[in-house]
């Protein structure tokens, strides 16, 4: 997969993932990342996926619709390249946060839908519950924060609660934070995710 990475100057932080919204790349989130932690590792990861020319990380069917067969492809696809990643670059495939934004909030909500030991936690802008129906791995303790729109015209309030809802049951430590400003990306969100950041990976 088509990526960047930064090496950070903190080895006990963990490494961030970034995960662009549709139309994003690998550098769309690195500023973000910088506000987040400026001394952590920093992994930004392209979609491999294009829908009319924009780099997504799954297909979908219609907005909103999700096209579940590809979604459980690129899923896989992207837990097997963290591995090779963390072998490549020799960092701990254990301790890696994502940080995404819509489409890759997605992907990232997919990852622990999926995979027990795919992420130490995650900061999740304007997700959308990737599948319903399914069981989902044991999540002990894994920080997940979820940033939402009370009015997100893309992301309606009650995705967020329900997937709360869904990590929460899990066993993940999920807290949701609720902002005004429909489905973009603010500076209050990103200080909230700065400062549950800072409580979850940098206090003792």
């Amino acid at each position: 997969m088509q990526h960047v990475f930064h090496k950070g100057t903190d080895d006990t932080k963990p490494t961030l993932l970034l995960l662009h919204g549709t139309g994003g790349d690998e550098h769309s989130l690195i500023g973000l990342a910088k506000e987040i932690d400026e001394t952590a590792n920093i992994l930004s990861v392209r979609g491999n996926v294009l829908e009319n020319g924009m780099p997504r990380f799954f297909r979908r069917l219609a907005e909103g619709v999700f096209d579940i067969e590809d979604l459980i492809f690129r899923t896989q696809e992207l837990h097997d390249f963290l591995t090779g990643a963390a072998e490549q670059y020799g960092f701990d495939r254990k301790r890696i946060v994502a940080i995404g934004y819509s489409n890759g909030a997605n992907i990232a909500a997919s990852l622990l839908f999926h995979y027990e030991d795919a992420l130490a936690g995650a900061i999740l802008h304007h997700p959308m519950v990737p599948r319903r129906n399914i069981e989902l791995p044991v999540l002990p303790s894994t920080p997940v924060l979820i940033a939402a729109g009370t009015n997100d015209p893309m992301c309606t309030a009650q995705e967020s609660q329900d997937l709360d809802a869904l990590l929460s049951a899990a066993g993940a430590d999920v807290m949701t934070k609720w902002f005004n400003y429909g489905h973009q990306l603010t500076m209050p969100e990103v200080e909230a995710a700065r400062e549950w950041y800072k409580i979850n990976y940098t206090e003792a």
